[in-house]
C-alpha cells in the first residue's frame, strides 16, 4: 500500500512539472499572426485591394504553413488580375519568418485585355420603350475588361426587364470571348424581351370599412396599364399616406397572371379611428405652451374626417376645429370646412385681439409637389390697440403655395422652404375696408464638408389698403422674437401712436443669416446675424439689427435651440432666446 501511494505521489509531481510546460508550447502554437504583402509594379492600387481581398485573412498560418499555402495564393492572385482584364500578369511569391511571418506577393500585371467588339441589343417589345435602357456607357471599345462590370450590365437589363414586366425575357445571347495572346475580348449580350405583362384589376381584403368607389379612386393606375413596379410602390405607399391603415400588403405576383395580365391584391388593416395628442413646450415669446390636438380618421365610408385643435400659452389660446371631405383624387385634394377662435395679447402693452374665422379651404397637392390652398375666410375681430378699439369684419378669399424640399423632417442637412400667401377683402362685400393682405417666407439650409452648417431665412408681408385704421391686430405685423429678429422680445418692433403703444406696422422685412460648425452628431455651436423691422413706409425703412451665439442639441423632436443675442442699436442687453423644432 506504501508503495502504490509513493508511486501516486512521485506521477502527480511529474505531471505538475509537466503540464505547465505543455500549456506554453501550446499557447506558444497561437501566438502566430501571418500577415500579407502585396506589390504591384507599375503601382496599381485597384488590382493591388482586388488581390487582397481575394486572398483575405491568413489567420494564425507559420511559416510552413505559409510556404504550402503560397501556391494557392498566387493562383488567388491570377484570378484577382484576371478579373480586372490582366490575363498576362505574373505573379511571385516569398514567405519570410519570424514571430509575424510574411507571405509577399510580386505582381507584374503586364498589358491588360481590352474591349474589342462589343454588341449590345435588347429585341422584342421592350426595344420600344424609351424607359427601357441600354447601359452602353459601361462597356467600350478600348477600355480595360472589368467582369465585374460586364456582370453589372446583365444585371441591369434584367433589372429593368423585372421593373417593367418582362417577366418572360431572357438573354438569348451572352458571350463574352477573351483572347489574352491578343490582349483583346468580344461582347455580346442579346436580351430578347417577350411579351410586356399589365396590370389587372385591384381587389382589396381585409376588415375595410370603406367605400369601394373610395379605395379604387386611391389607386394610381388603371386595370391594364402596362407594368411598372413603381406603380404597384406607389399604390402601396397611397393607401399608407391616406391615414385609414395601420396595415398595408399589396402583392402583384407573376405567377399569377393570365395571359400576361397581373391581378393586384391589396390587404388592409383599418387604423383605430381616434387618437389624442397631447405635447408640452416652450419658448421665450410665448413661455410655456400645451398643445391638445384630437383626431378622428375616418367617421363614415365615404372616409370623411375631423379634428379639434387647441394650443394654450401665457399671450395665445386658440382653438381650431375642422372637417375633411376627400375629392377625386382623394389622396392629393380634399375640402375642409374650418372654423377657429383666438385670444392674444400683442406687443408688451394692454393691446389685445380676439379672431373668430370659418370657412371652406380647397387643399390640393399639385404633381410638382406644391401644396396649395383655396381659401374663403370670413373674420370677425374685436380688439384694443392702446387706447384704440374697434370692431373688424372681414370676407377674405385668398390662395397659399408651400413647397418643402428636405432630406429629413426632423433635423435636415440640406434642403429649403418656400410659403407664398395672398388674401384680398372688398369693402361692402361683408366687408369694413378694402384689402390686400399678402406673405413670403423664404428659408435655405446646407451642409458643407459634413460639419459646416449654413442657414438664411427671409420674410416680407405687406398690406395694401384705402383705410389702414380698420385693419385688425391679426393682420399687422409686429417683429422681434425667437423666430424674427433675435436680441428684442416678442412683438416689440412696431409702429406707435402718440401714446408710444405699438399699433403694427403696413409692412415687414426680416432677414437672418446662421452658420453652425457640429462638434459631435447632437451638438452644434452657432453664430448668426438677424436684420428687421415692422414699419409703415417703404421709403428707406428703418430696420433693427441684432449678433448673437448659440447651442444646439438635437433631440428627437427636432433642435432645441438656446441663443444669446445682442441688439447693435443699443437699445438693450444681451438677450436670451429659447427654441425648439425643424430648422426648415
Amino acid at each position: 500500500m506504501r508503495v502504490v501511494l509513493a508511486s501516486l505521489a512521485m506521477l502527480i509531481s511529474h505531471l505538475g512539472r509537466i503540464v505547465p510546460a505543455g500549456l506554453a508550447v501550446f499557447v506558444s502554437m497561437g501566438v502566430y499572426s501571418a500577415e500579407l504583402d502585396v506589390n504591384v509594379e507599375p503601382s496599381n492600387r485597384a488590382l493591388r485591394e482586388n488581390v487582397e481581398n481575394y486572398i483575405g485573412d491568413l489567420g494564425d498560418r507559420n511559416e510552413q504553413e505559409l510556404l504550402r499555402y503560397s501556391r494557392i495564393a498566387q493562383e488567388q492572385a491570377e484570378k484577382a488580375l484576371q478579373a480586372l482584364g490582366y490575363y498576362n500578369g505574373e505573379v511571385e511569391s516569398e514567405v519570410s519568418g519570424g514571430e509575424n511571418p510574411r507571405l509577399t506577393l510580386r505582381i507584374e500585371p503586364g498589358e491588360p485585355v481590352r474591349l474589342r467588339d462589343i454588341t449590345l441589343r435588347v429585341e422584342g417589345p421592350a426595344a420600344d420603350l424609351s424607359a427601357f435602357r441600354v447601359p452602353r456607357n459601361r462597356l467600350k471599345t478600348g477600355e480595360v475588361l472589368n467582369h465585374g462590370q460586364y456582370e453589372q450590365v446583365k444585371q441591369q437589363i434584367l433589372n429593368q426587364a423585372s421593373r417593367y414586366g418582362f417577366f418572360d425575357g431572357r438573354l438569348k445571347r451572352q458571350r463574352l470571348a477573351i483572347d489574352p495572346a491578343a490582349n483583346a475580348a468580344d461582347v455580346e449580350l442579346i436580351f430578347q424581351s417577350g411579351p410586356r405583362y399589365v396590370l389587372g384589376d385591384v381587389s382589396f381584403e381585409g376588415d375595410s370599412p370603406f367605400d369601394p368607389d373610395l379605395l379604387a379612386r386611391m389607386v394610381p393606375f388603371e386595370a391594364g396599364t402596362p407594368y411598372d413596379s413603381e406603380l404597384v410602390a406607389d399604390l402601396n405607399q397611397a393607401m399608407q399616406s391616406s391615414g385609414y391603415f395601420e396595415g398595408v400588403r399589396v402583392d402583384a405576383n407573376p405567377a399569377n397572371a393570365e395571359q400576361q395580365r397581373i391581378p393586384v391584391a391589396v390587404q388592409l388593416t383599418t387604423r383605430e379611428p381616434r387618437t389624442l395628442g397631447l405635447g408640452l413646450g416652450y419658448s421665450t415669446d410665448v413661455g410655456p405652451r400645451l398643445r391638445l390636438d384630437f383626431r378622428r380618421h375616418w367617421v363614415n365610408p365615404q372616409g370623411h374626417s375631423y379634428g379639434i385643435e387647441t394650443e394654450l400659452s401665457a399671450p395665445r389660446q386658440n382653438v381650431g376645429l375642422w372637417y375633411d371631405v376627400p375629392l377625386d383624387p382623394p389622396l392629393t385634394d380634399k375640402l375642409r370646412y374650418a372654423a377657429g377662435y383666438q385670444y392674444e395679447e400683442l406687443g408688451d402693452n394692454d393691446s389685445l385681439s380676439r379672431l373668430l374665422t370659418v370657412g371652406p379651404e380647397w387643399h390640393r397637392k399639385l404633381p410638382s409637389g406644391w401644396q396649395r390652398v383655396w381659401a374663403l375666410k370670413w373674420r370677425h375681430e374685436q380688439y384694443e390697440l392702446g387706447d384704440d378699439s374697434g370692431v373688424s369684419t372681414l370676407l377674405m378669399p385668398g390662395v397659399a403655395y408651400s413647397y418643402l424640399r428636405s432630406d429629413s423632417r426632423i433635423d435636415p442637412s440640406r434642403g429649403y422652404r418656400l410659403e407664398f400667401e395672398l388674401g384680398a377683402a372688398k369693402e361692402g362685400l361683408l366687408s369694413d375696408a378694402d384689402l390686400i393682405h399678402a406673405n413670403t417666407t423664404i428659408k435655405g439650409l446646407i451642409t458643407l464638408a459634413g460639419r459646416h452648417r449654413f442657414l438664411g431665412r427671409v420674410e416680407v408681408g405687406g398690406n395694401w389698403t384705402n383705410e389702414y385704421t380698420n385693419v385688425p391686430p391679426s393682420l399687422r405685423y409686429f417683429a422681434g422674437g425667437d423666430q424674427s429678429v433675435r436680441g428684442y422680445d416678442y412683438q416689440s418692433l412696431s409702429p406707435t401712436n402718440s401714446d408710444g403703444d405699438k399699433i403694427g406696422g403696413r409692412y415687414q422685412l426680416a432677414v437672418s443669416a446662421e452658420y453652425q460648425y457640429s462638434l459631435t452628431d447632437k451638438w452644434r455651436v452657432a453664430t448668426f446675424v438677424d436684420q428687421g423691422n415692422a414699419f409703415n413706409s417703404l421709403e428707406l425703412p428703418s430696420l433693427k439689427s441684432s449678433v448673437g451665439l448659440g447651442v444646439r442639441w438635437v433631440s428627437p423632436v427636432g433642435p432645441i435651440r438656446v441663443d444669446l443675442a445682442h441688439p447693435l442699436d443699443g437699445e438693450g442687453g444681451v438677450r436670451l432666446h429659447f427654441s425648439m423644432g425643424p430648422e426648415l
